[in-house]
């Protein structure tokens, strides 16, 4: 299985964009995707084949039980069905606008091909196509987590802590998508995240806390760089233990990072306090470990 990339769709630098001129163009097996950016978005539109299904043509590619990308699109004709990790099935024709979470399959429906146009988790899911199925780089890495979040979801009963849990990783997203990062998984009432640059996600993380603050949340975070394995859409490697660690140790509304992730970060002007050596379990040694300052410059 493997994806073609059409380097000769780049467009001309002109001030109108179009999916005829598309910057790039990604065929998979029964699905064909022309790219076009604008500036921090990336559009899709899509053609999917009759007989497609992403657990059938997707995920020997990239692994995994589900799909963990959000899709938020609307149909233009044809009809496809989604089955979420928990059972609900939803099936969407032309004209209806869809928001589809991590956690899913999709396929089309009837003899006729499903042509959409997406504009959410459109970077995080072609790019997997076009780079090698398993390889080493350096990456950011971003836990995030709720504080006390059992004892709040007792407090709240299961319905109200699903809608805000619910409401939470909405928002959660959005940032993620405004950061330039990527979700991998999500861990509970948390999620582990992917960043080119420590800068961007501690931004990220920190406007993360602040739209879980309005909520009345608490949440923790970690941020830590290293080198990590590509496994189609997962990360693996003692990387992503040691950020794991790094976040259990932050206390509510802080967000930690390695010594490394601070040489690293400084360079774009943000300001740490420190927080002394800490032993992570775990892991070997001392760790000394610094949290972002409340004053730093985030915007």
């Amino acid at each position: 299985m493997h994806a073609e990339r059409d380097d000769h769709a780049a467009m001309p630098d002109d001030a109108v964009k179009s999916f005829r001129r598309p910057d790039e163009v990604v065929r998979l097996p029964k699905l064909t995707a022309r790219l076009v950016e604008l500036d921090e978005l990336t559009l899709a539109y899509e053609v999917v084949e009759p007989g497609w299904r992403w657990s059938e043509h997707v995920r020997p590619r990239v692994g995994g039980d589900w799909c963990q990308v959000r899709h938020v699109g609307v149909i233009l004709s044809g009809r496809i069905g989604i089955v979420l990790s928990d059972g609900t099935e939803r099936v969407y024709g032309p004209e209806d606008v869809f928001d589809v979470p991590p956690g899913h399959d999709g396929y089309t429906i009837g003899d006729e091909p499903c042509v959409q146009l997406t504009w959410a988790g459109n970077r995080p899911f072609f790019a997997s196509f076009l780079i090698g199925s398993q390889s080493r780089v350096l990456a950011t890495l971003l836990f995030t987590d709720i504080v006390d979040s059992t004892a709040l979801a007792a407090r709240l009963g299961d319905v109200r802590w699903r809608e805000l849990l619910s409401g939470h990783f909405h928002g959660t997203r959005a940032e993620l998508e405004r950061y330039g990062g990527r979700e991998v998984t999500t861990t509970g009432d948390g999620l582990l995240a992917t960043f080119d640059s420590p800068g961007q996600a501690l931004r990220c993380a920190a406007a993360i806390r602040r739209v879980a603050s309005r909520d009345g949340l608490g949440i923790r975070a970690g941020v830590h760089v290293g080198e990590v394995e590509l496994v189609g859409r997962d990360v693996r490697g003692v990387t992503v233990h040691e950020a794991q660690r790094i976040m259990a140790a932050a206390g509510e509304d802080e967000i930690l990072v390695s010594e490394f992730t601070r040489a690293l970060a400084a360079a774009s002007g943000l300001v740490f306090e420190d927080r002394g050596t800490h032993t992570l379990k775990g892991l070997e040694g001392e760790w000394r470990l610094a949290a972002l300052a409340e004053e730093s410059q985030l915007a």
